[in-house]
C-alpha cells in the first residue's frame, strides 16, 4: 500500500465544571497556595462529581473534535482512548465511547502508558492511517484522576486534575501532518509512579483498600529528575528524526506536570515563552489528557497557525516518554 500523509483534522476537549483552588486544597490537607504555586505552578484544577466517569468526558471531547474535523462518527475507522482511569478494567472505555457517539464502524481499544498515553496512542493510530487500513482515527486522552487520588497525601493530591482531549486524524496534504515520533520506556522506574492494587499482582481486597493501595503513589523527586532530563531530549530526538532542529520549532506543547519541568525543557530547546503553551495553572496534571487539552485550547485561541511546526512531548508512569513533530 502507498503511504499516506496523516494530520490532525480537528480537536476537542472537556473539563469538569467544578474548580478546586489551592485554598480549597488547604482545607483538606496541610498545604497552602504559595507552597503549591512555587513548587508546581498550579493554582487550581478541575474535579468530576461522583456520577461522572472517564467515558463521559471522552464523549464530550470526541464530539467536539469530530465536529471540528467536519466528518461524521460513522466515518471513524478506529478509536483509541489513552487512560489510566478507565470506567472499568473491561470493557475498554473506547468501546463505551464508540457506542455513545455512534461510531458503529470503528474498532476500539484503550492504551495505558501513564501521562505519555496520548502520544503513544498517536504513534499507534498514525501508521494505521498511513497504510490505508483506516481513513480516520479518533484519539482521546482522558482521565478522572480525582477518583484514585489520596487526599491525605499532600505530596500528590495537589498535583492532579480531571479532563479529556481528543483529536481526529485523517489524510492531509504532502509535507503536512506527522513527520516523526520518538517513543521510549524504562521499566526499571516502574516503582516510582504507580497504583499498587487492583491488578493481578495485588488484586483489590478489603485490606488493600484500607491500606490505600488503590491510590496513586509517586516518588516525586526521582520522577522530577527523570522528567527534567527526558522532556527536552525526547523533543530533540523527534526533531532529528524529521531532519529538523530546535530552531525550527514554532510551537511546543508539553505535558503539563510541573512548571519547573517545562521551564527546563524550554531552556534546553532555547525557546521564547510565546512559543510554548502552558495551562498547568488552570488544570494541574491531567495525565494523558494534558497534551490534547492544551492543543485544543491553543488551536481555538488561534495560537497555532497553518504550516507551524509543532512539537508535542511528554513523560509518564512506566516510566515512559514520547514526542512527535508535526506540520500543522
Amino acid at each position: 500500500m502507498t503511504k499516506l500523509q496523516v494530520g490532525i483534522l480537528g480537536t476537542g476537549s472537556a473539563v469538569p465544571s467544578r474548580v478546586v483552588t489551592n485554598d480549597d486544597m488547604a482545607k483538606i490537607v496541610e498545604t497552602n497556595d504559595e507552597w503549591i504555586r512555587s513548587r508546581t505552578g498550579i493554582r487550581e484544577r478541575r474535579f468530576v462529581d461522583a456520577d461522572t466517569a472517564t467515558s463521559d468526558l471522552s464523549v464530550e471531547a470526541a464530539r467536539k473534535a469530530i465536529e471540528a474535523a467536519g466528518i461524521t462518527p460513522e466515518d471513524i475507522g478506529v478509536i483509541i482512548v489513552a487512560t489510566v482511569t478507565p470506567d472499568f478494567m473491561f470493557p475498554a472505555t473506547a468501546c463505551l465511547v464508540q457506542e455513545r457517539i455512534g461510531a458503529k464502524h470503528a474498532a476500539a481499544f484503550d492504551l495505558s502508558a501513564g501521562c505519555s498515553g496520548f502520544l503513544y496512542s498517536l504513534s499507534c493510530a498514525v501508521p494505521m492511517l498511513e497504510s490505508g487500513l483506516y481513513k480516520y482515527a479518533l484519539v482521546i486522552g482522558a482521565e478522572t484522576l480525582s477518583k484514585i487520588t489520596n487526599f491525605s497525601d499532600r505530596s500528590t493530591c495537589v498535583l492532579f486534575g480531571d479532563g479529556a482531549g481528543a483529536v481526529v486524524l485523517g489524510p492531509t496534504d504532502a509535507g503536512r501532518g506527522f513527520l516523526s515520533f520518538e517513543m521510549g520506556a524504562d521499566g526499571s522506574g516502574g516503582e516510582l509512579l504507580k497504583q499498587a492494587a487492583g491488578g493481578s499482582r495485588n488484586p483489590a481486597t478489603q485490606e488493600s483498600i484500607l491500606a490505600g493501595e488503590h491510590y496513586i503513589t509517586m516518588a516525586g523527586n526521582e520522577v522530577f529528575k527523570f522528567a527534567v532530563r527526558i522532556l527536552g531530549s525526547a523533543a530533540e530526538a523527534a526533531l532529528a528524526k524529521a531532519g529538523l532542529g530546535k530552531e525550527d520549532i514554532d510551537y511546543l506543547i508539553p505535558h503539563q506536570a510541573n512548571v519547573r519541568i517545562i521551564d527546563a525543557a524550554v531552556n534546553r530547546l532555547k525557546l521564547s515563552s510565546d512559543k510554548v503553551y502552558v495551562n498547568l495553572d488552570k488544570y494541574g496534571n491531567m495525565s494523558s489528557a494534558s497534551i490534547p487539552v492544551a492543543l485544543d485550547e491553543a488551536v481555538r485561541l488561534g495560537k497555532v497557525q497553518e504550516n507551524d511546526l509543532l512539537v508535542l512531548v511528554g513523560f509518564g508512569a512506566g516510566l515512559t516518554w514520547g514526542a512527535t513533530a508535526l506540520r500543522w
